[in-house]
């Protein structure tokens, strides 16, 4: 601990950027969790995936596997490990909530920047190799491997910092108000989706929806995804300045 803290403390005194920066290499301590589990979510998806549609025959065109987004929802476990483990040692060592937000939030975009260039690198590769010569689709989604690499990056860039900061958050709610916050906030989501659903089935909007949700790109997905993010965002940072360790 004693370790820990003299590697980490005197990064945590400087200016705001300094400061930020340092709760970024804080969480950076337990590199396995952050760096190493999600490099074997990626690696060992690919390989199960190999190995199934070495399975199926070749007169199947395509091999669909759904497995290239584990490591997307391992993010919305990252959020809340981040918040969950850190966050009271953080304070221990004076840093400000602020600073936490920002270095926490800082470093997992820079993660989920760079997971989504493997993504769109691993697309290309896969179809140029004819799916890995085995016909498969893993990182090559057609609706989404049709478009330019920055919308596919921004994709998954999006998706990635969506599941994230809605762990981060989660976490947060249970920070500051405990399992009764949780509680609270999770049928309150409940009502609202039961609520949402109720009012397009009375009023017969389900063929307006279906066509809607037909009509997505993934740049206008990603856009109201982005807009999620950034209100997830705000709703985190304003929940964390009240949060006790």
């Amino acid at each position: 601990m004693s370790a820990i803290v003299n590697a980490t403390y005197p990064t945590l005194n400087r200016n705001a950027g300094h400061r930020a920066m340092g709760v970024a290499r804080m969480q950076l301590i337990n590199k396995w969790t952050f760096l190493g589990i999600p490099a074997v979510i990626i690696a060992g998806a690919f390989l199960f995936s190999a190995v199934i549609w070495a399975l199926i025959p070749d007169s199947v065109e395509v091999k669909y596997s759904g497995a290239g987004q584990a490591v997307m929802w391992y993010f919305f476990g990252l959020g809340i490990q981040s918040l969950t483990l850190s966050f009271p040692f953080s304070q221990g060592l004076s840093v400000s909530r602020r600073n936490f937000f920002l270095g926490t939030v800082g470093l997992f975009t820079v993660l989920a920047a760079a997971v989504s260039a493997l993504y769109v690198v691993l697309g290309i590769i896969e179809k140029a190799t004819n799916g890995w010569g085995l016909q498969g689709q893993m990182f090559a989604i057609e609706w989404v491997a049709e478009k330019s690499w920055f919308i596919q990056w921004f994709f998954y860039f999006v998706l990635m910092m969506f599941l994230f900061l809605l762990g981060f958050w989660a976490a947060t709610v249970y920070k500051r108000w405990q399992t009764t916050g949780v509680l609270v906030m999770t049928l309150s989501a409940a009502v609202l989706l039961v609520g949402a659903i109720a009012l397009i089935t009375l009023q017969d909007w389900w063929p307006a929806v279906g066509t809607w949700i037909v009509a997505l790109t993934p740049l206008t997905l990603g856009a109201l995804a982005f807009v999620l993010v950034l209100v997830l965002g705000v709703a985190a940072y304003l929940t964390l300045r009240r949060a006790t360790p």
